[in-house]
């Protein structure tokens, strides 16, 4: 379908426009979207698979629901690129995830249409209960509907948001979209669960009967809405023999039905959306619908990158000279490192690919465990684990993690358990954007007892950190690295031991010293080829926590300058403990100038652009350098 010849889509720029639109017309709208996602993504890269397994609900639930008025809550968002196109987007959707452009989830920022934040699995039932009780309160008629996937549904949040609708008065609509799928297949006895549920149009067509007839005879009052869903759940459970998990809550259970049925959706929408009480419709859909190879391997084309909308080929850049993603490290060295120690167990919270935890997963299957998506359960897991004799290496992405900070203190860092915490993607990665960045981890953990908290220079420096890590007795042991390309070609190294909480000096210097912690400090090593001086000092700190003490008193005796830099928040970071010790150890006459991630939520856009806005990036640097010392660089 060429540009300008959507013959119902060019029609549409918010839902009020929509809901103008003749029902029969509605799968060829679908269709338009299909077809108008999947020439924008060939060529401006995002979540694709997701959105096109979603658009038939995504326009089923506009056409029927009132909104911004009426609210949709997105869990995650990643299949929210229909939304966005029929909620006045669609002419600056060519700007999505861009910087200065559409946000790459939703976002109330944005618009009144996104109702709440998304980027973090298994928050929408607990948020739209509160909208709807909040909606209660103040005597409105608004709808609210919770839109959640079968991978988010893992999540414990997601139970505990359905635990208390279940107890607390509301009109709640959960729509379940089954698709099997999370980024990799989902996994557990959840899946399995939603797999084998089946209710039958026989039983909610007797249902409806035989409660319209009950309540015609006075048997049954709309205001015993509890006595109403018991008595649905009891006739499903002598019809089918069986009661699902969620009438088992006193939730009302509608399906599964046809998600890309978008005709019947609607009906069923019409029909259940004034219904009291919590309830929830389960949609049976496919990740990638419309488009045979993200249908066939919707993991890949989670986020495929840029592809030829005719071929269905990805436009993939193969260079041999090009150095591996530091996830690739990881993955490759972990099973090398399983292959020497069999109490090593892979753990990861539904992101195998991701990860690069699929390797061991393809070699050692029966020592990798995808949880789903549930980071704290993860790390607990681990901990049992650990407590057994094994050495569990549990890898979460930075941002989170951030979900997992109790079960990291009570349940690892408490006991001193030895398991090893890998964060992927620390620092900032770019298009995905504020819930996304690996922003807080080194101030929110380096204040927990027990832990060692160490970040890689380089791929080797990563390696040798995970052999380290699982040596005997060394505890709890976080590691955080970053996404994106290591520096080494050469990326294999033979095992080394990396004292814990010792530092090194990359380069010494005369007037000023860096102190850096991560793959930022390989920026700082290109900058100071030029210092032919040898004005400037760099010493790679490696761990955070706990603090080289000894390098830090060396240094501090030496020099009265010094900037300490980090892909990491400034508030509480590296620099934080740096000046710290340096206060409690009489240096306090030292000016130190930190650089790091601002104390905000840094936005969308590519990381070399980030690192400009952040003022971590090569000028920035230099420009700091300059204030503190005179230098031609």
């Amino acid at each position: 379908m060429d540009e300008n010849t959507y013959r119902i889509l060019d029609k549409i720029n918010n839902p009020d426009d929509l809901r103008k639109t003749e029902e029969n017309e509605l799968p060829e709208l679908c269709h338009e979207l299909r077809e108008f996602i999947i020439d924008a993504l060939s060529n401006n890269p995002g979540h694709f698979a997701s959105s096109l397994g979603a658009i038939e609900l995504t326009v089923a639930l506009h056409y029927v629901f009132n909104t911004p008025y009426d609210r949709i809550v997105w869990d995650v968002g990643h299949q929210a690129y229909a939304h966005k196109i029929l909620t006045g987007r669609k002419d600056r959707f060519c700007t999505n995830r861009k910087l200065g452009g559409l946000r790459p989830f939703p976002s109330p920022e944005e618009s009144e249409y996104d109702s709440f934040t998304c980027g973090h699995a298994s928050n929408s039932i607990s948020v739209a209960l509160g909208m709807a009780v909040a909606s209660a309160l103040k005597h409105e008629k608004r709808h609210i509907v919770a839109v959640i996937g079968d991978g988010a549904m893992s999540g414990g949040l997601a139970f505990e948001g359905l635990n208390n609708a279940s107890g607390t008065p509301n009109n709640l609509l959960i729509i379940l979209n089954d698709n099997n799928m999370a980024i990799d297949r989902s996994v557990g006895g959840m899946k399995e669960y939603l797999i084998n549920l089946n209710t039958g149009t026989g039983y909610n067509r007797i249902r409806q009967k035989l409660w319209k007839t009950m309540k015609s005879l006075g048997l049954l009052n709309e205001k015993h809405k509890n006595s109403i869903i018991r008595f649905n759940n009891s006739l499903k459970s002598i019809i089918a023999n069986q009661q699902n998990i969620f009438e088992g809550l006193n939730i009302r259970y509608f399906g599964p039905i046809n998600g890309h049925d978008v005709t019947n959706m609607v009906k069923v929408l019409n029909d259940i959306k004034d219904m009291e009480g919590p309830k929830l419709l389960h949609l049976h859909t496919i990740k990638g619908k419309g488009f045979k190879p993200a249908e066939e391997e919707s993991t890949i084309w989670h986020a495929p990158g840029k592809f030829d909308k005719e071929t269905g080929k990805r436009i993939v850049c193969a260079d041999n000279d090009t150095p591996p993603l530091y996830q690739d490290v990881f993955g490759n060295t972990l099973l090398e490192l399983a292959g020497q120690n069999d109490k090593i167990i892979g753990i990861t919270p539904a992101m195998p690919t991701g990860c690069s935890m699929s390797i061991m997963m393809k070699e050692l299957p029966d020592r990798v465990f995808d949880v789903g998506i549930a980071e704290g359960h993860a790390v607990t897991f681990s901990g049992g684990l650990a407590k057994e004799g094994m050495m569990p290496f549990c890898n979460i992405y930075s941002s989170f993690a951030q979900r997992a900070y109790d079960n990291i203190i009570h349940d690892i860092a408490i006991s001193k358990l030895n398991v090893a915490i890998c964060l992927d993607r620390a620092g900032l990665v770019g298009e995905d954007g504020p819930t996304h960045h690996g922003a807080f981890d080194m101030a929110a953990l380096r204040c927990i007892p027990n832990l060692t908290i160490a970040s890689p220079y380089d791929a080797h420096e990563l390696r040798n950190l995970m052999y380290t890590a699982q040596l005997p007795d060394k505890g709890p042991f976080v590691i955080r690295y970053p996404r994106g390309r290591c520096q080494q070609k050469d990326w294999r190294c033979a095992f080394e031991e990396i004292p814990t909480g010792k530092g090194r000096m990359i380069k010494d210097g005369s007037e000023l010293a860096i102190l850096s912690i991560g793959p930022v400090g390989y920026t700082v090593e290109q900058i100071l080829e030029k210092d032919t001086q040898g004005k400037i000092a760099l010493y790679d700190m490696r761990f955070v926590k706990p603090l080289d003490a000894g390098m830090l008193r060396s240094i501090a005796g030496k020099f009265d300058k010094i900037i300490t830099i980090e892909d990491g928040v400034i508030e509480g970071g590296m620099g934080s403990a740096v000046l710290e010790y340096l206060a409690d150890n009489g240096f306090d006459h030292i000016r130190v100038k930190r650089m790091g991630l601002p104390d905000s939520f840094v936005e969308h856009g590519p990381a070399s652009d980030l690192h400009k806005i952040c003022h971590i990036d090569k000028d920035s640097i230099i420009r700091t350098i300059k204030e503190l010392i005179s230098i031609d660089l």
